[in-house]
């Protein structure tokens, strides 16, 4: 069964990998217009938000032991992006609010998703470290 599934899920790859990259050639060639191009990336990013809600559900369909280690893994998000946000400030000044055209909360949020990208790369090193010392002392 996991052979069927990952076969055609590397044949469906395949095909979106095709279908992505027409719409970008055809468009660096002139062939078809930008509102065109920009609704093929529109159906992309809609394809791409079910698979990503898709893909977790049928895991746990046809593996139901792996719904902890998500669960866990969502805990971990949810913590690491409320550190982010308390750790986040808004830096600029109003001068330079009104000239970026954005809010303090906008501001405050970018710093966030800084702040998390900093703490998940730091996660990241600790973690390929751990693995690396775990298979030496093994």
């Amino acid at each position: 069964m996991k052979d069927k599934v990952a076969n055609f899920t590397k044949w469906m790859l395949y095909v979106l990998l095709f279908l992505a990259a027409v719409p970008g050639i055809l468009f660096y060639l002139h062939a078809i217009s930008t509102d065109a191009f920009l609704n093929w990336g529109k159906a992309f990013i809609i394809l791409g938000v079910i698979v990503i809600i898709a893909a977790p559900l049928y895991t746990l369909v046809v593996n139901p032991k792996n719904l902890m280690k998500m669960l866990l893994s969502i805990v971990l998000l949810v913590v690491i992006l409320g550190i982010s946000y308390a750790l986040a400030t808004n830096q600029l000044s109003a001068l330079q609010l009104e000239t970026y055209k954005v809010t303090a909360e906008t501001s405050k949020l970018v710093g966030m998703g800084l702040y998390a990208t900093y703490i998940s790369f730091g996660l990241s090193v600790v973690a390929i470290l751990y693995s690396g010392v775990v298979k030496l002392l093994k």
